[in-house]
């Protein structure tokens, strides 16, 4: 199968098979750009919970180099404008709010590739029935024989094909995205957690109440991730 046949097929299936390409190329951007970026913001993450389970020391809070443009250093942001005297919940409720800002930052994107997922196999599909009606024209014709109109049955099924490799393939990069993003999310609650306890020992604790409603905090951010 040359080029020139895959040209002719793509013409005769009413332009789907370039439609399902533009779609392919879509999809193989957005996982792409998405893997690296995801992938650095959990090295990222992963470091700055290892800095805080080592020196949870206040000077080392100050973020620089290609740290601080992760999500995570906007808690840091959090920590170093917090007055020395709030309130566990308040502190607290500021990094639930940091956290909230960068939610849509992690999941930029992917909503392109669900569409894909779900549109390439209905457009293969498509192509599909339009080749089905090339194919099956030429009944019409007394001098075509019944291998010819297999043979266009055949070519026309390589539409729905393509749609299904290309949603097969958007699928598994889909779960494995979607799974990195839940990680950096538990990463940003882990250090929201472990920024609210630090706060609380560098600059003493506001009371028992403050304590208990700590320790609920942490069970239901535990539950939730």
């Amino acid at each position: 199968m040359d080029i020139s046949h895959l040209l002719e097929l793509a013409n005769d299936s009413g332009g789907t098979l370039y439609l399902m390409l533009v779609l392919l190329l879509v999809a193989l951007t957005v996982i792409i750009e998405r893997t690296r970026y995801l992938s650095f913001m959990e090295k990222g993450g992963a470091s700055l919970i290892a800095m805080l389970r080592k020196d949870g020391r206040n000077e080392e809070f100050a973020l620089k180099g290609k740290l601080a443009q992760l999500p995570h250093a906007r808690l840091f942001d959090v920590l170093q404008n917090e007055p020395a005297n709030a309130h566990r919940d308040a502190f607290g409720g500021h990094l639930e709010e940091a956290i909230m800002h960068e939610v849509p930052v992690l999941d930029r994107s992917l909503w392109i590739l669900d569409t894909v997922i779900t549109l390439a196999p209905l457009l293969g599909l498509f192509g599909t029935i339009i080749g089905m009606f090339n194919a099956f024209h030429v009944l019409g014709d007394a001098q075509n024989g019944a291998a010819q109109v297999t043979g266009g049955i055949a070519e026309a099924l390589i539409a729905t094909a393509s749609g299904l490799l290309i949603a097969i393939v958007g699928l598994v990069f889909f779960n494995a995205l979607h799974t990195r993003v839940r990680i950096v999310l538990h990463q940003l609650e882990t250090i929201k957690i472990m920024l609210v306890n630090r706060h609380d020992r560098m600059h003493g604790s506001n009371g028992s109440n403050g304590d208990s409603r700590g320790a609920v905090e942490l069970v239901r951010n535990s539950a939730r991730a």
